[in-house]
């Protein structure tokens, strides 16, 4: 999965530092004054150290460079020989996009509902990237940054309906009100053992040798793909999980580690 897009609007440094001149009188003053009136954040350096990079906050680096420095997480805007006007429109341009990818951007991560939280720690074991945690035996979320957009397969392994997703976008994991029937079919589907170490993984396993043995005879390997992707579409169809995430699946024996991993560190 990609990066957070940046969760911050667009900041703006004048950049009057090493290896740039100093900003002309009335150019830096009507830059300054135009930007600031649009509500776009302006910084003014005197020193390269006061920069700092950030992945959720978008800089647009403003000066009068004879040589446009070369910084793989910083953007420059070099304005030589170009009108106030130019320059503010380019910036302009560049704190609409930065706007686009904010409101594009769906924050996406879990949330206990500790009322119905029992513990289970089902959660902790099948997580793939390490979200989960435990902080005095209870179970909490540690690394909602590294959650994957859309994947809302640990709340599916929650026999309680505990983990929430506000961005899901149905209920009950959005946070709808949980009903009997709810929990009823959520711990018809979610077993662990039964979703990843039984039911469903043992007939991907059949299905998958089934194929294999089929190729092996007929020597045709579009028929072998074409059982796999139609056994992961299944599954995906079941969960709800994002193939990139399916595709990642933990076997029973990563569980199983995982799992006396948790127990060891409680010990």
């Amino acid at each position: 999965m990609t990066a957070n897009p940046p969760i911050k609007p667009l900041k703006v440094l004048l950049y009057e530092a090493e290896g740039s001149k100093t900003l002309e009188k009335d150019f830096k003053r009507t830059l300054l004054g135009t930007l600031l009136s649009d509500g776009i954040a302006v910084h003014c350096l005197k020193d390269a150290s006061e920069i700092e990079v950030s992945e959720k906050q978008p800089l647009c680096v403003v000066g009068d460079f004879e040589t446009v420095p070369n910084h793989d997480s910083l953007e420059f805007l070099n304005v030589n020989g170009k009108s106030v006007d130019s320059v503010l429109e380019e910036i302009k341009t560049k704190a609409d996009d930065a706007k686009k990818e904010r409101t594009l951007w769906k924050p996406w991560f879990p949330v206990i509902d500790y009322d119905r939280c029992t513990n289970c720690m089902q959660c902790l074991t099948f997580c793939l990237f390490d979200v989960y945690s435990t902080e005095k035996g209870q179970i909490t979320v540690k690394n909602e940054d590294k959650c994957k957009t859309d994947c809302p397969a640990c709340s599916r392994v929650c026999p309680e309906v505990a983990i929430l997703f506000p961005k899901y976008g149905k209920g009950p994991i959005n946070g709808d009100v949980v009903k009997q029937e709810d929990i009823q079919r959520e711990k018809m589907k979610i077993d662990i053992s039964s979703l990843l170490g039984g039911d469903i993984l043992s007939t991907l396993r059949t299905r998958h040798t089934d194929a294999k043995k089929r190729f092996s005879k007929e020597r045709d390997e579009k028929k072998a793909l074409k059982e796999r992707e139609r056994c992961l579409t299944k599954l995906k169809e079941d969960l709800d999980i994002p193939d990139s995430v399916l595709k990642s699946l933990p076997t029973q024996a990563m569980i199983e580690a995982k799992t006396q991993q948790a127990l060891d560190k409680e010990e």
